[in-house]
């Protein structure tokens, strides 16, 4: 038997507990809305069929001493996504613990049956309309106004939850990247992507007007970091040949895209779009030493909150 819900008060449980464990931001995205854009086997009802609500999780992207590092060093210690996938897997224990309604984690992973690089599910579709961040000119990476760039989770559950809507205004791009585009026709993330795989317009207002990431161009480069190299060792020691063509057939490809997009503990990531995005390393909440400025200067500016 189902407990009586307070469907408001259980919102912001939910949402408060995102907050506590560290995430950012948090908010629920429309159900209806995500089933309108994602494919069919790709929608929330495909991984829980019963699914009410998607709560997805933002929590911060980089210290702002990371954004000083050489490239090589960056591409290691870049990504917190961890942290969010931390934050969703007890958020479904706890809605279950609290509601006694049935939760689950999204899994962030790759649908080993659709291809290489089809997930389970949009944790970026999810974060997006769940008003935790807008696309950006570089590659659609989501940037949030207040706390730049950040990495997303998500938690399906048969809890009812009132949805959240998407960001009113995209802050990408910013005044400063519409100001280098009227000058030399690039934003910063297009003119210092070491690999030019990104390019785009803006309209007559300073807006997306048109946005084109190579993905190919961009895999080639992040995979210079030791993903590749480590295959191919492993490929050299086999010594049958048909343990050598198994392990690079194309049956691989999901292990090759994995490596070149730094899951697990194999890294091959380029940050450089985000390295010179205005928006990711000078959002007024970007990065802990602005958090902590803005929470001594005005206590509540730094809250977590949504």
């Amino acid at each position: 038997m189902k407990r009586p819900v307070d469907a408001v008060l259980a919102k912001r449980k939910v949402l408060d507990y995102c907050l506590r464990k560290g995430a950012l931001c948090a908010g629920i995205a429309d159900l209806d809305a995500i089933n309108k854009v994602a494919p069919a086997g790709h929608r929330p009802a495909d991984l829980m069929p019963k699914v009410k609500s998607v709560v997805s999780i933002g929590v911060g992207g980089n210290t702002r001493g990371a954004w000083g590092v050489s490239a090589k060093a960056l591409t290691y210690f870049g990504s917190t996504e961890a942290r969010a996938y931390k934050i969703a897997y007890g958020l479904a224990f706890y809605i279950e613990h609290t509601f006694g309604i049935p939760a689950v984690y999204c899994p962030p992973d790759m649908d080993s049956e659709a291809g290489a690089r089809v997930p389970f599910q949009s944790l970026k579709l999810h974060a997006e309309l769940a008003g935790l961040g807008a696309r950006s000119l570089a590659g659609d990476i989501l940037l949030h106004p207040e706390f730049g760039y950040m990495y997303y989770a998500s938690a399906f559950t048969e809890l009812v939850l009132a949805p959240d809507e998407p960001l009113k205004e995209n802050p990408c791009p910013a005044p400063s990247c519409v100001a280098m585009y009227r000058e030399v026709g690039k934003t910063p993330c297009m003119k210092f992507c070491p690999v030019q795989c990104l390019s785009g317009k803006l309209d007559e207002h300073g807006r997306q007007a048109e946005m084109y990431y190579d993905m190919a161009a961009c895999a080639e480069m992040s995979q210079q970091f030791e993903a590749m190299p480590k295959v191919l060792a492993k490929a050299m020691r086999e010594h049958d040949p048909q343990d050598f063509d198994d392990l690079l057939a194309l049956e691989s490809k999901l292990l090759f895209y994995k490596l070149s997009t730094g899951s697990h503990a194999m890294f091959g990531q380029c940050f450089e779009c985000m390295r010179v995005c205005p928006i990711a390393t000078k959002a007024p909440l970007a990065d802990p030493i602005l958090r902590s400025e803005a929470a001594r200067a005005k206590p509540d500016a730094a809250a977590p909150h949504k």
